[in-house]
């Protein structure tokens, strides 16, 4: 866990029953569990991704970004890297600051290409920094490439091409227009 003060065993036990609360919705016992961890293990990546989560979960937004940003910074697994990335990019859109949602989502996006939910997360960036049609256009592509309900998966080809282009309407093509 962290180089500088590694969890102790006891520290471990703490973080998992800290776990077992946020997941079972006891957020405010959780976080305050998680804030004396931190206090006692400030390099500890996971226990800085609880925290940041936990925040989030009790809509502490902005307390929430300094953990996301400590525990990114550390060793985290790749699924919890890929969770704080996406938590925390979708924490800066919901605080308004787009552009740092952005820049987080496209560095998410290159690290993880194959976690789809990033790119819905940066449609809905997108939509904010005015650009509704890129926004469109990215969740009928995820819609379209993950989906096995039958209605899309008929359409699947129709729907791959007017992502392509949706401002094209086909009667323009019929018309030469």
């Amino acid at each position: 866990m962290g180089e500088d003060h590694p969890v102790t065993p006891d520290g471990r036990q703490r973080l998992a029953r800290a776990t077992a609360l946020r997941e079972r919705g006891e957020l405010d016992e959780a976080r305050v569990l998680l804030l004396e961890l931190r206090a006692e293990y400030p390099d500890d990546a996971h226990v800085a991704v609880e925290t940041a989560w936990v925040h989030d979960s009790l809509g502490l937004e902005e307390e929430a970004v300094a953990h996301y940003e400590a525990a990114i910074a550390g060793d985290l697994s790749d699924d919890e890297l890929r969770g704080a990335l996406l938590g925390l990019g979708s924490t800066y859109r919901s605080l308004g600051r787009d552009a740092d949602s952005e820049r987080t989502f496209r560095a998410a996006i290159e690290r993880f290409p194959d976690f789809p939910a990033l790119r819905v997360f940066l449609a809905l960036t997108n939509y904010n920094l005015g650009r509704p049609r890129e926004a469109v256009a990215d969740l009928v592509r995820v819609l379209v490439e993950t989906s096995s309900e039958p209605s899309i998966v008929r359409y699947r080809r129709s729907l791959a091409a007017y992502a392509e282009d949706l401002d094209r309407s086909w009667l323009d093509a019929a018309t030469g227009s």
